[in-house]
């Protein structure tokens, strides 16, 4: 669904620009289908189960698969993406059947990320042993990709135990699969087994070097498990300045700058083997819908 051979440029919600960890959520539709207009390639939503005041962001608010459903509902063609699911707090048959459903209902659209939560309090208020998530990942991936393909599934492990022909998840995706974009080390779990058992790999921004280097060790780790070109992923902050040629700052996983180095920008990441970037426009200093619309109408067409 995210091509390993092309360069996209997705946007994470909310479309707004704010402060605090709270965002207003106005007029997101009307953004997101500006945002399909425009030609981005992927709307994207966050799992993010409980608001905790340590970490000043709770993303778009509504749960994920419902907002998902919404939004899907309301456009037509932009792919609707979750990044991430947190794999370790749901349960299986609970993703299962949520993201076949998206699959379903809009065929060809949905695509998802997983990850095992950054956030202490979530692990106990789940009753979730923190010290596990990476082998409940693991488990977690090989149920879910069961209960996608076969007819009638069986499994016994720390989610629970379904046994032989009793009970099966429906509906099953529409290719019986659903790609599945891994998170950062989703829990410490090794960069090869990610390439092998994943379908992408999303990271965080770093400085072009380092980045450079980043994507040369997950290509690295294909090769190694022979395996084919899987896409790298990664969001990108900006404020993007009204003058096209203010001169980029350094800012939290990102940039302050105009739109000609902004362009510049992915034009490097892109060099470097980056496919795709989620625009996160939270610290914008300009209204988020002037900052959507220039970047669609100016910047997108520069890179196709």
């Amino acid at each position: 669904m995210i091509d390993a051979h092309k360069f996209s440029i997705g946007i994470l919600l909310p479309i707004e620009s704010y402060q605090g960890a709270i965002p207003k959520m106005e007029n997101q539709i009307q953004l997101i289908q500006r945002a399909e207009a425009l030609g981005y390639d992927t709307v994207w939503v966050r799992d993010i189960p409980l608001y905790n005041p340590d970490f000043k962001e709770v993303g778009q608010m509504f749960d994920p698969w419902i907002y998902l459903a919404h939004i899907a509902s309301l456009t037509f063609s932009i792919k609707i993406g979750i990044a991430s699911v947190i794999l370790p707090l749901r349960h299986p048959l609970h993703v299962a059947k949520a993201s076949a459903s998206l699959d379903v209902l809009f065929p060809n659209r949905f695509v998802m990320g997983i990850a095992s939560g950054d956030r202490p309090v979530e692990y106990p208020a789940f009753n979730k042993p923190f010290e596990l998530r990476s082998a409940h990942i693991t488990e977690h991936i090989e149920t879910l990709k069961k209960l996608w393909s076969v007819d009638f599934p069986t499994y016994n492990n720390d989610y629970g135990t379904l046994m032989d022909k009793v009970g099966d998840v429906l509906p099953k995706p529409i290719h019986k699969n659903i790609p599945i974009y891994a998170t950062g080390h989703i829990g410490g779990i090794n960069l090869n087994w990610i390439a092998k058992h994943t379908d992408g790999w999303i990271y965080y921004p770093r400085d072009f070097s380092f980045q450079k280097k980043i994507v040369e060790d997950w290509h690295e780790a294909l090769k190694n498990e022979g395996e084919p070109a899987k896409p790298y992923m990664q969001p990108v902050y900006i404020d993007l300045m009204e003058n096209p040629n203010f001169e980029p700052q350094t800012m939290d996983l990102g940039f302050r700058l105009g739109r000609n180095y902004l362009i510049d920008m992915f034009q490097e990441l892109k060099k470097i083997g980056i496919n795709h970037i989620m625009l996160v426009l939270k610290y914008c200093s300009r209204p988020a819908g002037e900052v959507l619309e220039e970047i669609g109408k100016e910047v997108l067409p520069q890179l196709k």
